[in-house]
């Protein structure tokens, strides 16, 4: 089993560099993901009020016998929500657990400044270890620094080698906030996964492909969450921890960086999730 690598958060909370994510997973493969991942060591699980498998989540948490303690549990309130005094107590309902790890503004759509009152309430109260914003950009994350009581520690956002949000991470790393990448392996593209960068890489440690990127991510200072219903995907996606790249093996990855994203947020788009309300307490 690979020993899992940890990061430090700006209010001293250390957190899992590696996870599972359940994005588009119904509730019984969620349930299964989860299970499986905790079987092969993660202890870092990425949910949602929008993924609409919280309580699969939960449950398998339950019956992986594993101390509540020991996981790292993460969800995302629903734009939605932000303006519902109970989104948190709901959510913790639904998670079945009487505090989250991580809680993130899922968007910046709606009200998310009251979204992040919320969330900072929730934190002064013991309910949430730590509290974090994803996909915002540097100038909607500046706003939330010039208000806020609690700092975000987290943005949860698309990076991968195509898209390495070098100046973004620099603005990050000014203000003590890690990156979490979602699609780490850029969507699955086959163009990007089997880049001759990765490849060569790949064969040089008997590695794959998959699992070079994943390993330039944590050595670059991302968390990654990528999601699996495959035990034997789940599992390869954590064998990162018995080999490490080299400086000029980082640098080369760094080279292929195209500034190439998979998802574009649109007002539109924004406000279409200000006003949808997934269906949460239709849960299984």
């Amino acid at each position: 089993m690979s020993e899992q690598k940890w990061i430090t958060l700006n209010n001293g909370v250390e957190m899992p560099m590696a996870g599972i994510g359940t994005f588009l997973l119904s509730p019984d493969e969620a349930e299964a993901s989860v299970l499986s991942a905790l079987e092969s060591g993660y202890r870092l699980i990425d949910t949602a009020n929008a993924y609409v498998n919280e309580k699969a989540v939960g449950r398998a948490m339950k019956k992986s016998g594993i101390a509540r303690k020991d996981i790292f549990l993460e969800t995302k309130l629903w734009p939605s929500f932000y303006e519902n005094e109970d989104a948190v107590e709901k959510t913790l309902e639904r998670l079945d657990t009487d505090y989250i790890d991580l809680l993130l503004i899922h968007q910046p759509a709606g009200n998310y400044v009251a979204g992040y009152r919320l969330m900072e309430k929730a934190y002064q109260e013991g309910k949430v270890n730590v509290i974090g914003l994803s996909n915002f950009t540097k100038e909607q994350i500046q706003e939330i620094l010039d208000i806020c009581e609690v700092k975000p520690a987290i943005l949860q956002t698309e990076v991968h080698p195509y898209s390495q949000e070098k100046e973004l991470k620099a603005f990050l790393d000014k203000e003590g906030i890690v990156i979490q990448a979602w699609y780490p392996l850029g969507h699955g593209d086959k163009a990007l996964i089997e880049d001759a960068v990765f490849t060569e890489l790949g064969k040089k440690y008997g590695k794959s492909n998959a699992q070079i990127i994943l390993r330039w991510h944590i050595q670059a200072g991302n968390i990654v969450i990528p999601g699996s219903k495959n035990p034997d995907h789940i599992r390869d996606n954590f064998a990162l921890f018995d080999f490490a790249l080299t400086d000029g093996e980082m640098a080369q990855v760094e080279a292929v960086n195209k500034d190439k994203r998979y998802y574009t947020s649109t007002p539109e788009l924004l406000e279409k999730y200000a006003n949808t309300v997934p269906p949460v307490e239709e849960q299984k």
